[in-house]
């Protein structure tokens, strides 16, 4: 099996946190993002941009994981 490397831990790190960011808001109604960085400043909207370009990575990722097990 391939090992990971590095960017694709921190992709998926990221969008585990992000997607436990939505759980909370979904539930509780409760932005922690917004909480420790402040609601739409600068650096919260960084963050989002980087979850999401994660995201966009972890596509890129799961297409390239299902090549490998079907080739095997």
């Amino acid at each position: 099996m391939k090992k990971f490397c590095l960017i694709d831990w921190i992709a998926l790190i990221l969008v585990i946190i992000g997607g436990l960011n939505w759980g909370l808001i979904g539930l509780f109604n409760f932005n922690l993002v917004g909480l420790i960085f402040g609601e739409m400043t600068i650096l919260s909207r960084i963050i989002y941009i980087v979850v999401g370009l994660a995201s966009l990575y972890t596509i890129y990722f799961l297409a390239k994981a299902a090549k490998f097990c079907r080739t095997e």
